[in-house]
């Protein structure tokens, strides 16, 4: 490999993912927080009805559902993108990762990210 590509450390990688999963709490929290200050904002005083199970409208059960409701500012759409970002964060750092370890020439932890993020990948669209 050639000496002219910049390497990264380990710290300096440690810090950018410390950064982005620090990031995606953050934001993902904000988000929620929004949605759950307007959810409560309009439904806070009503009372319950526990006899009917009401379970998500399908609109909120995809990803472009989800998107899509957030986009409207919607309430519960807002709520279920932020625990969407939630979920995204962890699969965002070992996407980095594989960058990371890429840039760093170590091609035995590139195959192992790699794995790892495609299992993740399939999960994820096999769930929404």
């Amino acid at each position: 490999m050639s000496n002219s590509r910049a390497r990264w450390t380990e710290h300096q990688v440690e810090q950018i993912v410390g950064n982005l999963l620090r990031l995606g709490v953050i934001l993902s929290a904000s988000v929620v927080l929004l949605g759950g200050i307007l959810y409560l904002s309009r439904y806070g005083m009503d009372s319950p009805n526990y006899q009917v199970f009401r379970g998500e409208p399908s609109d909120l059960r995809t990803f472009p559902g989800i998107v899509r409701n957030a986009l409207s500012l919607r309430r519960r759409g807002l709520i279920q993108f932020g625990l969407l970002l939630l979920i995204i964060t962890p699969i965002v750092r070992v996407a980095f990762l594989t960058f990371a370890f890429v840039k760093q020439g170590d091609r035995i932890y590139v195959v192992i990210t790699l794995i790892v993020l495609s299992t993740l990948l399939y999960s994820l669209i096999n769930s929404v």
